[in-house]
């Protein structure tokens, strides 16, 4: 039977009778496990009362008055837990940045600090040593991509297909909570924005081939100028193109351009070998010519200088004695004329038996005479 039920009061007894004030509690069963709860679930009602009671004994005084002790230790325990709340912690790559109802106070630094519990004072922790990276243009994938961010105009009026990522982290923790309402949106705004307008000015060969770096840097530079004019407190590490592409509809054309553009190149480059090769080749002829000119206007310049100088002193002997001078210039000249000739002069002073000579005597000659040929010494013509 219900537990309740007046008619059969089962184990605990009848409920009393009479009014409110004259209710008296249930007996309690003793025992190692205490008053059971009825099987129909908890008691809400009497675990109310308990507490009531608790809570009067606690704080009551006599009657139903409230003692003034408890109330302040109450009061004073609550002040402390509230004023408890004031105290944080900021972490070594944290700051953290104090506002008072809301308006900008004061920045900390890491360690343990304390501002004024809320709602009077508020501290906002902000990661300033992390670097935070975002894509603009998509993951550099056909499915990842997302055509309004990537696809932009060339200064030659041509479609790229651009990816890139902008590295950043922030430089005033102040200045980033309060300058813009979304930081990230921010500065992919920005970055999408700046990117667009240095492309704009660079052509589609330059961008494909070797001006990807002139590229991120001046978009790098463009986007930090403008997040410092809106006063974002964010500096701008780096931007680092991922992909550069022409649309997938034009990938073809382009390929059979650079091919083309790369046979020009290496046909310029052959060119110019040659050319370089045969204009230096020329350049050294021209060198030894000129060389071989100077090597022989000293020689005849000094030969000249030497023959004067010896005709000089020839001609002071000759003015000591002109007769001996005439008769050894015609000896000498006798002698380089006849060493070069086949004719053999013989002296008839005192011969009495022919005269034998060798066989190869009147072969023709290209050095002096042979030393076992006696070659007389002819008479000057002025002693003839």
């Amino acid at each position: 039977m219900p537990w309740n039920d007046n008619a059969n009061p089962g184990p605990w007894g009848s409920p009393p009778s009479g009014n409110d004030g004259d209710r008296k509690e249930p007996p309690k069963r003793r025992g190692p496990g205490g008053p059971k709860p009825p099987p129909g679930g908890p008691d809400l009602g009497a675990g109310l009362d308990q507490l009531r009671r608790a809570l009067r004994r606690l704080v009551g005084g006599p009657g139903d008055s409230v003692r003034p002790g408890a109330l302040a230790a109450i009061a004073g325990a609550a002040f402390a837990i509230w004023a408890a709340t004031g105290l944080y912690q900021v972490s070594p790559n944290e700051e953290a940045v104090v506002t008072t109802f809301g308006a900008y106070s004061r920045d900390a630094g890491p360690g343990l600090h304390y501002h004024l519990p809320s709602p009077i004072e508020h501290a906002e922790k902000v990661a300033v040593t992390s670097l935070n990276r975002l894509d603009v243009g998509g993951t550099g994938t056909p499915d990842g991509d997302i055509p309004q961010e990537s696809l932009m105009l060339t200064s030659d009026e041509n479609i790229v297909d651009l990816n890139f990522s902008v590295t950043w982290r922030v430089a005033d923790a102040s200045r980033y909570l309060f300058a813009t309402r979304n930081p990230e949106e921010a500065v992919k705004a920005v970055s999408e924005s700046a990117m667009r307008e240095v492309i704009g000015k660079t052509p589609l060969d330059l961008i494909l081939t070797t001006g990807r770096g002139k590229v991120q840097l001046e978009t790098a530079e463009l986007l930090q100028k403008t997040l410092d004019s809106w006063g974002a407190g964010i500096s701008v590490v780096e931007v680092q193109i991922r992909t550069v592409n022409p649309p997938q509809e034009a990938v073809a054309a382009f390929r059979d351009v650079q091919s083309a553009e790369q046979d020009r190149d290496s046909a310029v480059n052959e060119a110019n070998s040659y050319r370089n090769r045969v204009v230096n080749e020329a350049k050294g002829d021209a060198a030894k010519i000129v060389q071989s000119a100077q090597g022989y206007r000293e020689q005849s310049v000094r030969e000249a200088t030497g023959d004067a100088a010896r005709f000089n002193q020839i001609y002071a002997e000759y003015r000591r004695s002109p007769q001996a001078t005439r008769d050894r210039l015609y000896i000498e000249t006798m002698q380089r004329v006849l060493a070069k000739s086949n004719k053999v002069v013989v002296s008839g002073k005192g011969v009495t038996a022919p005269v034998i000579l060798p066989p190869d005597i009147f072969r023709p000659r290209t050095v002096a005479a042979p030393a076992n040929v006696d070659v007389a010494p002819v008479q000057p013509r002025a002693a003839q």
